[in-house]
């Protein structure tokens, strides 16, 4: 089970940093996407990182390439996601999840261990 933190309010233009840890099991071993899901709309891939046995590649949705980065701490078992220049687009419960590799492009249904998703809001 992974567990997401670090959303909440904040206005257009704005920042936020999400956590993503993992009690009990070792973050490196797997990919970690991170989806979002906004209201009437399907899940989709935001990010992806893989493991630093598979180079540590990275993947970004076209409409975050520039402004979020995703990247590992491996003292603390932690996967972030920066997050900058935030439009309300950006909006939506996101999730992290873990997976054997990202893909050409992450599907959910490729990844095995969710969150239970932390809310970002973004509004003046």
């Amino acid at each position: 089970q992974l567990v997401e933190s670090g959303g909440g309010l904040v206005q257009p233009g704005g920042s936020l940093r999400l956590s993503c840890t993992a009690p009990g099991f070792t973050l490196d071993l797997y990919a970690i996407g991170w989806f979002r899901q906004a209201p009437g709309n399907e899940r989709e891939a935001v990010s992806c990182i893989l493991s630093s046995d598979h180079t540590g590649d990275t993947f970004y949705a076209d409409s975050v390439k520039g402004r979020f980065t995703i990247s590992r701490d491996y003292t603390k078992n932690e996967i972030y996601l920066q997050m900058n220049s935030l439009k309300p687009e950006d909006a939506g419960i996101y999730y992290c999840a873990s997976a054997w590799g990202c893909g050409y492009y992450p599907l959910a249904a490729d990844f095995h261990s969710w969150g239970q998703g932390t809310q970002v809001t973004v509004s003046s």
